[in-house]
């Protein structure tokens, strides 16, 4: 009776009072296994009552147990893993044991140190595992009846089952509402793209909203909103799909309705903001909301840190590595874009907080740091000492035929041509249009060396090579910009056009 109150006054200490949480209990109640992530000095325990009677056993049974805990590793998807092993007996073993504790038992980069708990080493057993996971742990038993034992062991069974509950109302707050609507949304409207033009066609994007920085400039502010919606070829469309799917169902029933639908659209207008502040090219799609979703799910783990790691921590993390990694790899895709979503829905979460949450502090650091964000990053895109933004206004003035202004505005960022390749295919535009054939072939050149998927700059490098008779390197540049881009206007016209021209020679 005795070792069965130190079996619950030990799983007491640890459960209620350290909050493990009870991942697995054996029908009779003797075995329990306990998970604290939070804790790295002993995230798993295994508490056993069992009245022990030979070492040989014992051993046998550590060993099984290092094992269950390296599956537990590999699981978990830890480098390594340590835990502690408690067996609370009557009695020691009959035979020499203890040799068998001295050193811990490792198996495929798991640890297990192992503790016999019995009536003749009760307080010093309790030393060792206070040492062992890194808090103390008490056993104090008082009064030996049934009752007590009871009302002891339904003390621990309850404080489980309300973690248990706490843990399943916070991943299932709300029902997904929002999330289907957007995905409805931007389906409805690639198709409208695709019947007004073509999804990847650039008129018609700009047509439809896409963050084009000349006319954001000019005023249409809604333009950062809208390119949430809109996706450039059925491959984007069908990947962010995808992702919004599982994403944003699983924050929406995190945060529900209402927050979610702020956390998505705040973090879709932080992205294009970004990209806006950083990047001068075309862009759409629903990536930077997408990743403010990663950025809502981060914020989990801010508030619920234990929870966070034991779920879906490490997935979210190197789901948002790999998609970074895969950004910065790919040339066209707007990493701007991404970073400024992850962090628009990080500080949207904080602003609305989790349900149920009243605490004021995160929120109202979130709003101003956020706010501060906004203002700095508006000003700055606005700014025309931004050299982003002096491109687009650039861009801007060569739609309208401009060409002097857009000169005066662009040649003195050329010497930073290294950081912003796109200033010499403006000066090059300009070139051919004043007729400066050799001066648009020498900055033409030079784009293309510094950016070599730049599809539009071949195109126009083999139009000055057309033009100089220089026909081969016209086909190899027209030939390299098929490759880039298979579906370029007019590009295999051209093509045809500089064969037989060849043929003709």
């Amino acid at each position: 009776m005795k070792q069965d109150f130190v079996f619950w006054h030990m799983l007491n200490s640890l459960v209620v009072t350290h909050e493990y949480r009870i991942i697995h209990i054996s029908p009779d109640h003797k075995e329990v296994w306990l998970e604290g992530l939070g804790n790295k000095q002993a995230p798993i325990i295994r508490v056993y009552r069992y009245d022990l009677d030979w070492s040989t056993w014992l051993q046998r049974d550590m060993e099984k147990t290092a094992f269950q805990v390296a599956n537990f590793r590999k699981q978990l998807r830890k480098s390594k893993l340590s835990a502690v092993n408690i067996y609370v007996s009557t009695y020691p073993p009959v035979d020499d044991w203890e040799f068998r504790l001295q050193e811990p038992l490792e198996k495929n980069k798991a640890t297990v140190n192992s503790v016999v708990v019995h009536e003749g080493n009760l307080e010093h057993s309790c030393n060792r595992i206070s040492n062992l996971i890194g808090k103390e742990v008490k056993v104090e038993v008082e009064n030996e009846d049934e009752e007590a034992l009871h009302h002891l062991k339904q003390i621990v069974l309850d404080a489980s089952a309300r973690a248990i509950k706490k843990e399943k109302e916070l991943f299932q707050f709300g029902k997904p509402l929002f999330t289907y609507l957007f995905i409805a949304v931007q389906v409805i409207a690639f198709f409208i793209l695709e019947m007004n033009g073509g999804s990847q066609n650039t008129e018609t994007l700009i047509q439809y909203g896409a963050k084009f920085n000349p006319l954001i400039l000019e005023g249409e502010w809604w333009r950062f909103f809208t390119p949430i919606f809109l996706h450039i070829g059925v491959l984007h469309l069908m990947l962010n799909t995808l992702a919004l799917f599982y994403l944003g169902t699983a924050v929406e029933r995190i945060y529900g309705n209402i927050r979610f639908l702020f956390v998505y659209l705040f973090a879709g207008f932080a992205g294009s903001l970004a990209s806006f502040v950083f990047t001068p090219s075309i862009s759409a799609g629903a990536s930077g909301a997408i990743f403010g979703c990663f950025g809502a799910l981060l914020f989990v783990g801010i508030a619920y840190p234990k929870v966070f790691l034991r779920t879906m921590g490490m997935n979210i993390l190197v789901l948002i590595g790999v998609n970074l990694t895969i950004g910065f790899a790919i040339p066209g895709i707007d990493n701007a874009g991404h970073i400024g979503g992850l962090i628009g829905g990080f500080l949207a979460a904080a602003i609305v907080h989790l349900p149920k949450h009243i605490k004021p502090l995160p929120r109202i650091l979130g709003l101003l740091l956020a706010g501060a964000l906004t203002f700095y990053m508006l000003d700055y895109g606005y700014n025309n000492e931004n050299p982003y933004t002096q491109i687009s206004q650039a861009e801007s003035l060569l739609q309208k035929g401009e060409y002097d202004q857009a000169y005066d505005m662009l040649i003195p960022l050329e010497e930073q041509k290294n950081e912003y390749p796109e200033v010499l295919f403006y000066l090059s535009f300009i070139d051919i249009k004043k007729g400066r054939i050799n001066d648009a072939e020498s900055r033409l050149v030079d784009v293309t060396a510094l950016q070599p998927d730049f599809h539009e700059a071949h195109y126009n490098l083999a139009l000055v090579y057309l033009e100089m008779k220089k026909t081969e390197k016209a086909l190899v540049s027209i030939e390299r910009a098929i490759e880039i881009e298979p579906d370029g206007a007019n590009y295999e016209n051209i093509r045809s056009e500089i064969i037989q021209s060849l043929d003709s020679e």
